[in-house]
């Protein structure tokens, strides 16, 4: 059995295959994941939940990750949310304008163990 961290990552993430892999390597990390395949579900989650850090994709079907962010932020407890976004957009200047320098990840840019490592450095365990 997995020894958890006691720390909370909930992935939101339409990509199945990597919503799995990143669910699997975070578990073996010792995080407790919870997954959501849109940001509607995503921010029920993240408002019901309260995780340490959401690792959440930008581009998806039902609410984006743009428009979760947004209310996400409204909320009292989730002005102040750990997030980091994920994207496949690859064009940088046009994320670190839209997303007002919040912190993103390019995913063909970044393998599996670099999120991880990333996630830790956002929670100061590295």
């Amino acid at each position: 059995m997995t020894k958890t961290n006691g720390k909370k990552i909930l992935i939101v993430e339409d990509e199945l295959p990597l919503l799995k892999a990143l669910s699997i390597k975070l578990t073996n990390e010792g995080f407790t994941v919870l997954q959501a395949q849109n940001g509607q579900i995503g921010l029920d989650l993240a408002l019901k939940e309260h995780p340490d850090l959401i690792l959440l994709d930008i581009v998806m079907p039902v609410m984006d990750g743009n428009t979760m962010n947004d209310k996400l932020r409204a909320d009292d407890w989730g002005r102040t949310a750990n997030v980091i976004f994920l994207t496949n957009v690859t064009d940088e200047n046009k994320w670190a304008n839209f997303l007002g320098g919040r912190h993103y990840l390019v995913k063909s840019s970044w393998t599996i163990e670099d999120i991880v490592t990333e996630v830790k450095k956002q929670l100061g365990m590295e």
